[in-house]
């Protein structure tokens, strides 16, 4: 395969693409550069690490192997990796030797958010399809993906999951809430269909992990966290399913979208981050003091819901065609240890045993007013657990051990 020297990054928003810049590489480093017109519309796509600018800019190469964070927001992580690498070397391509302007390249038009990249590389994978939606189906086949084995349908995987981070499989879909049918999403959604994705168990998840971030979707958002809409989704077996509304798509259009990690530059699997990084970053974004009460309001939630996974790539950002940016939604609340036991994202300094006088001493810096009103009516709905649990079908084992944990904040 040869390499991608030069790529085209777009925007696009709505109908049109807008040009913004190419990508080069010289085969050792990478360098980006704004075209002149796009600067004048003065849109900042990364206002921290990449400011509108008329020079040719180089990035560090840690912590995403010579690219701006930006556009590595842009990569696959975790399940959707995986998924690109052995539908790749299905192929017969040479995974090991690819550079990150070739990833991008497959990237294409197929990312989250709203950047673009050209020439979009053909996989020879993305096809029109016709493929069933049997949820218990895929479900199978991702264990056989995660195992190593061969599974007759990694091309429609790799369409429909190819794009998407994190760890957890999904696929990415268009579902129509009135008639509950599931299409592909590789043109535009036709109308009455919104763009969903659907998780699926890992191998070392519970039964009922499904029904735990359910519950923990419904205990958020009393608690006044602001998340996409979410539900189960039932297979032929009567296994439920997680899903969520896609929050960087409004029908067929696009919202740019921007990891915590990614506009700070954070390696969030060896992070030194502390909410109060996050809460100063919502400020110069959103530019009102609200922003610091939303990331108070979600440090309290993973604190006492002991959702411990809550690193830099679990919270966005979300710019609209006019440039004005918001936190996005929270997402991936679900009871977690992670993978060393802490915090991944530190609490006025501490990740291993952080309190409500944390919280405190984190609004207490920031100047919130009514943290404390807050950080109580967070709490009191995490102490109705057991209340969402019998709600969302969650297992008896489950409620108790969770319990348990939580019980003790």
């Amino acid at each position: 395969m040869e390499h991608v020297k030069k790529i085209i990054v777009s925007i696009q928003f709505s109908k049109s693409e807008i040009e913004l810049g190419e990508l080069v590489s010289d085969g050792r480093d990478i360098y980006f550069k704004y075209y002149t017109d796009f600067i004048t519309k003065g849109i900042e796509i990364s206002p921290i690490k990449l400011k509108l600018n008329a020079a040719i800019n180089k990035a560090d190469a840690v912590p995403f192997d010579g690219l701006f964070g930006v556009f590595a927001d842009s990569l696959p992580d975790g399940w959707g990796k995986l998924l690109l690498d052995r539908a790749l070397t299905a192929k017969g391509i040479d995974i090991s030797n690819m550079t990150m302007l070739d990833r991008l390249a497959f990237v294409g038009s197929k990312g989250m958010g709203a950047l673009i990249y050209k020439p979009e590389i053909d996989d020879g994978i993305h096809k029109q399809f016709e493929f069933e939606f049997e949820l218990d189906k895929i479900a199978k086949a991702t264990h056989q993906i995660i195992s190593g084995t061969a599974t007759e349908i990694l091309d429609e995987l790799y369409i429909l999951g190819g794009s998407s981070g994190g760890a957890r499989p999904k696929i990415l879909v268009g579902y129509n809430p009135k008639t509950q049918h599931i299409i592909g999403t590789e043109k535009d959604l036709p109308i009455g269909y919104e763009h969903w994705i659907i998780k699926f168990p890992s191998s070392s998840d519970k039964a009922d992990i499904a029904n735990i971030e359910f519950a923990y979707y419904k205990m958020a958002i009393d608690a006044g966290i602001e998340m996409s809409e979410c539900k189960l989704f039932k297979g032929k077996s009567g296994q439920v399913y997680f899903g969520t509304k896609r929050f960087d798509r409004i029908g067929n259009n696009r919202l740019h979208m921007h990891s915590a990690a990614g506009i700070m530059h954070d390696n969030f699997r060896l992070s030194n981050l502390d909410y109060g990084h996050i809460m100063d970053c919502a400020f110069r974004l959103e530019r009102d003091v609200s922003a610091y009460e939303k990331i108070l309001r979600l440090a309290a939630f993973n604190l006492f819901a002991h959702n411990r996974d809550d690193h830099s790539k679990n919270i966005s950002f979300l710019m609209n065609e006019t440039g004005h940016w918001k936190v996005a939604p929270a997402y991936d609340l679900t009871f977690s240890s992670s993978g060393h036991g802490m915090h991944s994202t530190m609490i006025s300094g501490e990740s291993a045993n952080p309190t409500k006088q944390h919280l405190m001493e984190l609004a207490n810096y920031f100047k919130i007013k009514n943290a404390n009103a807050i950080i109580d009516q967070v709490q009191e709905v995490i102490y109705n657990w057991k209340n969402y649990a019998k709600q969302c079908n969650v297992s008896m084992d489950s409620k108790n051990r969770i319990q348990k944990v939580i019980g003790k904040k």
